[in-house]
């Protein structure tokens, strides 16, 4: 699947529950396709990984998972609290932080999803470095356009 998709064009792929349970696809999708293609998504509540859609809940904490995908050649994370995912009340600073320290530290870059829900959100996660964001509920409830976003973080 991983092959088929990457054949048809599409630039990246997003790996979640594969990367805590078969490390090992990880590894082989980086060795074949290169690190700029592969990207693991680290969905965590209260700091530990959760899988298969965020039904269940494993005892890997987010940061320990980074660090075996980091191992495996992994170089570009999105990382989503999904406590704070569709809220637009607020990343969580404290975990993004930890994140993007742990990843610098790696070699990795951190994209930050869940709970962003204005443009000054925007603006302190691009202070803290993160590599990028995802804005889905923000745009979709109009409490700014992709055009304020991206002006937000390019000037701020």
């Amino acid at each position: 699947l991983i092959d088929s998709a990457l054949a048809t064009g599409v630039e990246r792929i997003v790996l979640g529950s594969a990367a805590l349970e078969n490390p090992a696809l990880v590894e082989r999708a980086v060795a074949t396709h290169g690190a700029h293609r592969v990207v693991v998504g680290l969905d965590a509540r209260d700091g530990l990984v959760a899988v298969r859609g965020w039904t269940e809940q494993s005892a890997v904490r987010a940061e320990e998972l980074l660090a075996r995908m980091a191992a495996l050649g992994v170089a570009r994370f999105i990382y989503t609290d999904i406590a704070r995912d569709g809220t637009l009340q607020g990343p969580n600073y404290d975990a993004i932080v930890s994140m993007v320290r742990k990843g610098k530290a790696l070699g990795a870059a951190i994209v930050a999803s869940g709970g962003i829900g204005s443009l000054d959100h925007l603006k302190r996660l691009a202070d803290l470095g993160v590599e990028g964001a995802i804005l889905g509920s923000g745009l979709y409830a109009g409490a700014f356009t992709l055009a304020e976003a991206l002006e937000a973080v390019d000037n701020p």
